[in-house]
């Protein structure tokens, strides 16, 4: 926030003291207050009049003592032993320089009769310190307003008029209040002679950096060319800390000055960021320890700088940030003063994790078998490639050379399919303030080529095999946008179920767009993504671009577009999800890479590619989810999908081969359970051809 170098507002000094409280700071775990938090309280001010007042009123008593032996016909009714208000004669103003006593031994008796003991007061008047009528009479009728207990023609207590003393000060008007008892012809008179704050003329603001002027000014607008009063003040002194509470920045109203000539002087403390550190905690002890992460790979993630005013929502979404690196078990930050200086120093607490994980699993999967499943008129998805057995493996260093860059090796063995994937991620390259990521991949996989080519006659499976390498950038430019711009290669081919190279499938339709037995691409990558608040099912727009680049002659020239666009809306306990994708391609392509429409993530109710496979499609999608129980949701959902009648373009035309119908639709019902995977979607749709099926998903639709 800017600095408030113009606010500086012109106007016997009346010091107001502040009481201190507590002030709270927010971070993960529990720490001593940073530094006492002063609050304005006009109780404070109240006191101070009223010390003065409390000494006066011992002077009563000194002189009505003294008047009661010289004058003991006063003293006759009951109603006058009184020995708690002094008598003066007209021309004998009481004394006010009397020093407050605190009675000791027999005289605290004493001085117990003399708040109990009554005299009686026949006239009451609201007076200057001089004596005289006020001059604004808004501000005598606010002193006799708050007079309870003192009335003419009553008898009273000393007690009974301090109460009333403290009622005049604590409107807020008057900086003194002096009650003086005059013995005149008709009775004995009681006045209370007070000063009256000074009329408002002007401020000074000083420490407020952040601050914005017109807030200040805007709190104080209302009190010019009237008198000050500390009530006011007060109020204006709790909206102005609780501008600063509210965006969680440590600063308060720390002193209130009242100068002469009606100029308010409003001292503002904030505690700016000293210094910054990172300590390092065991894990099981919680002993401080050596940390395998470089201090400034952690420091630059930070928003919160030196100089700045600490903020605690700012510190909260540092410690998010942190968090999210991967390397982290838990972080906290812990304000402490810095000295005498005004300023804090923030030590940021940190666990590390375990950075390094290797997980090696081997599963059996049991023979579902079509018979259950034809039965009940349903099939499960991919249910030729349920059976069989899977092996991964998989080594993982989150943190290499203490850089928080990550190192992932894995391999996945299926029966028909696998991949081998390495990838190294430095999530922030070294020197650069865009905070741009540098992925380098290498990659060999094997997946069914079932999604445009089908099964093929007798059970034989038909796989495409890829070997990739590539390097991506990605970097964040502009709110909730991110980018992603890389250069991959990419050697392609399909193979049959002895792993023999084959060019054309049962249907003689082309499995390459060479003509050899593998496609070789060069691909330049660009992408944009949208998220909205990063809430599950919230807005989402994500646009891809890939253009393949013919630097040698059999390399492939082709230029593919998709986009992807999800809206979520809530009214009332409903979830409403709408959501769209399409695409297009120009060029020459391999036809296993045609746009497959149908399945879980397309349109529900038919097979994995079972609607089409095209140059374009197009597919659009709804849903409305509703609670049930806990964490289960249940969902309707109706999904339509098309190639746009760009089939018979691709390549050797595979889909109109296997017949497919180039567009069609599903609809259904589901249930939606929270995992630490994101939902788990089953599903059960139909299709425009009466057919129903099961899906089973993980997360949101793409």
């Amino acid at each position: 926030m800017p600095k408030n170098d113009t606010v500086r507002f012109t106007s016997s000094s009346l010091r107001i003291p502040l009481s201190p409280l507590s002030h709270h700071h927010h971070h993960r775990k529990e720490s001593p207050p940073l530094f006492p938090t002063f609050q304005f309280n006009p109780q404070t001010l109240i006191s101070s009049a009223l010390a003065r007042t409390k000494s006066t009123i011992d002077q009563f008593v000194k002189n009505f003592n003294s008047q009661k032996r010289t004058h003991p016909f006063l003293f006759k009714s009951s109603l006058l032993c009184s020995a708690s208000l002094a008598l003066t004669k007209p021309d004998e103003p009481a004394s006010s320089d009397a020093v407050v006593a605190q009675p000791k031994g027999g005289h605290a008796a004493a001085a117990g009769r003399h708040e109990e003991e009554r005299v009686l007061i026949s006239e009451v008047f609201v007076r200057n310190k001089d004596g005289e009528e006020l001059e604004r009479k808004d501000l005598e009728n606010e002193a006799v307003a708050a007079l309870k207990a003192c009335r003419p023609n009553s008898a009273l207590t000393v007690r009974e008029v301090q109460e009333d003393v403290h009622r005049i000060i604590s409107s807020g008007y008057f900086c003194s209040c002096m009650p003086v008892a005059i013995d005149t012809r008709d009775g004995i008179r009681l006045v209370f002679q007070v000063e009256p704050n000074q009329e408002f003329q002007g401020l000074v603001c000083e420490g407020a950096n952040v601050l914005p002027a017109k807030f200040i000014e805007d709190s104080f607008r209302d009190g010019y060319g009237k008198v000050v009063n500390i009530r006011r003040l007060d109020e204006v002194i709790d909206s102005i800390n609780g501008w600063y509470m509210e965006r969680g920045l440590f600063g308060l109203v720390s002193g209130v000055e009242i100068l002469s000539g009606g100029v308010v002087r409003l001292q503002v403390s904030e505690a700016e960021v000293n210094n910054i550190s990172i300590r390092f905690l065991d894990r099981k002890t919680g002993e401080p320890t050596v940390g395998k992460t470089k201090p400034e790979t952690i420091l630059r993630q930070l928003t919160t700088k030196k100089g700045q005013v600490y903020s605690m929502l700012q510190g909260k979404r540092d410690v998010d940030t942190v968090l999210t690196m991967g390397i982290m078990e838990d972080v906290s930050i812990i304000p402490q003063p810095a000295g005498d200086t005004g300023k804090v120093d923030l030590t940021m607490n940190v666990v590390e994790r375990v950075i390094v994980l290797l997980n090696i699993i081997g599963l059996l999967k049991q023979q579902l078998g079509d018979e259950l499943a034809q039965n009940q008129e349903v099939r499960l998805e991919h249910n030729r490639t349920i059976s069989g057995w899977k092996i991964s493996f998989a080594y993982s260093h989150r943190n290499v050379f203490g850089r928080n860059q990550k190192l992932n090796v894995s391999l996945e063995r299926g029966q028909i399919d696998s991949i081998f994937r390495i990838n190294y991620t430095d999530p922030w390259i070294e020197g650069d303030d865009k905070r741009t990521l540098r992925s380098i991949m290498i990659q060999n996989s094997r997946t069914p080529g079932t999604l445009v080519h089908g099964n093929q006659p007798g059970d034989t499976n038909l796989t495409i095999g890829r070997v990739t390498a590539g390097i991506e950038f990605s970097r964040p430019f502009r709110p909730k946008w991110s980018g992603t711009a890389g250069l991959i290669f990419q050697y392609a081919g399909a193979r049959d179920d002895k792993g023999n190279p084959i060019i054309k499938d049962f249907y003689s339709s082309p499995l390459t767009a060479s003509g050899n037995t593998h496609d070789d691409t060069l691909l330049a990558k660009f992408e944009s993504v949208y998220t909205g608040s990063g809430d599950p099912g919230s807005s989402m727009f994500v646009f891809n671009m890939e253009q393949g680049l013919p630097i040698l002659p059999e390399w492939l020239f082709f230029n593919r577009l998709n986009a992807r666009a999800r809206k979520g809306l809530d009214i009332g306990p409903l979830h409403f999800l709408l959501s769209f994708s399409g695409g297009h391609v120009v060029g020459n392509f391999s036809p296993h890479e045609a746009f497959a429409i149908g399945g879980t993530n397309s349109v529900r109710g038919y097979e994995e590619g079972a609607v089409g496979s095209g140059r374009s499609y197009a597919v659009g999608s709804g849903e409305i989810a509703f609670p049930l129980l806990g964490p289960v949701e249940g969902a309707v959902f109706a999904d339509y999908g098309t190639d746009l009648g760009s089939g018979p373009t691709v390549p050797g035309d595979p889909a109109g081969a296997r017949l497919k119908p180039g567009s069609g639709y599903g609809y259904g019902f589901g249930m939606r359970v929270d995992s630490p995977l994101g939902p788990l979607r089953l599903e059960y749709a139909f299709n425009d051809k009466k057919a129903g099926r099961f899906h089973f998903g993980v997360g949101h639709r793409n």
